[in-house]
């Protein structure tokens, strides 16, 4: 009876080495690893996407609270358009006529565009961000 046992046990050792090699043989298909990692990465994109998807549907439960970020813009803006936005247009210009002098037009193009921006910053924010208004609250 122990020898039964035994060989029964040696039998289905065999059989899952065998079983193992196969595998192994398998995993290191590099055709089969390159599809099971594509077929990975496309469920990690469907259902990990699903609930994003479905954003637009129904009314979200989160509220966005812009307050910090309207007196963060609002102030660097109110600092382009005062004292330090005249500074750095005046600074870009004179930079920028120096630039042109030496034979580097590149550089003072760019300066040229520093300190055009500097002058009409809060009209593009306003244009390219399509905000009617942006004013800390309070103000």
């Amino acid at each position: 009876m122990k020898g039964e046992v035994e060989e029964v046990f040696r039998k289905a050792a065999v059989w899952l080495l065998k079983r193992k090699r196969e595998a192994n043989n398998i995993l290191k298909n590099r055709s089969f690893q390159q599809s099971l990692l594509f077929t990975v990465g496309v469920a990690l994109l469907i259902f990990g996407l699903i609930s994003l998807s479905f954003s637009q549907l129904e009314p979200s439960v989160i509220t966005y609270n812009d307050d910090r970020i309207v007196n963060a813009v609002s102030t660097i803006l109110g600092y382009l358009e005062g004292a330090f936005g005249a500074l750095v247009m005046v600074l870009a210009g004179v930079s920028a006529i120096i630039s042109a002098a030496f034979g580097q037009y590149r550089a003072a193009l760019s300066l040229l565009v520093v300190a055009i921006g500097a002058f009409i910053l809060r009209s593009l924010v306003y244009t390219f961000f399509n905000i009617d208004r942006l004013e800390p609250e309070g103000f």
